[in-house]
């Protein structure tokens, strides 16, 4: 099965959360393939250097544990697209919450998050508490 990994998960996995420990099982399954958009990564730095974490080893951990794949602008159209339909629903919902949404569209797979904004979505592994 394939994943796409939002920064939610990253950061909790990080952390050593619950929801982060549900990820690390996740990642241990050969059976799974993990991506992680650019811009979720861009997420992810700014998260390190709002706590002063070591970027480049989280950067580095998530590279041999996902494949990174850029943001072409068809998702980002695309995206905009799913944001305005989400938010019909979800208030808040954010545009780079509509990319990966976007993409997971596009490939068919599963969503790995526990920001709340996808609780009740469908294909999304709801990992918060």
């Amino acid at each position: 099965m394939m994943f796409i990994v939002d920064s939610w998960a990253w950061i909790e996995y990080f952390v050593g959360s619950n929801g982060g420990l549900k990820l690390k099982k996740l990642l241990g399954n050969k059976n799974h393939k993990f991506i992680t958009m650019e811009c979720t990564l861009s997420e992810v730095k700014s998260y390190c250097l709002r706590t002063n974490s070591d970027f480049g080893r989280i950067k580095d951990i998530i590279n041999k544990n996902s494949i990174m794949l850029p943001v072409q602008a068809d998702i980002w159209l695309k995206a905009a697209e799913a944001k305005h339909e989400i938010r019909k629903k979800v208030k808040d919902f954010g545009l780079i919450d509509a990319i990966l949404v976007a993409k997971q569209n596009e490939l068919n797979c599963m969503l790995i998050s526990g920001d709340e904004h996808f609780k009740n979505m469908k294909k999304i592994v709801y990992i918060g508490d």
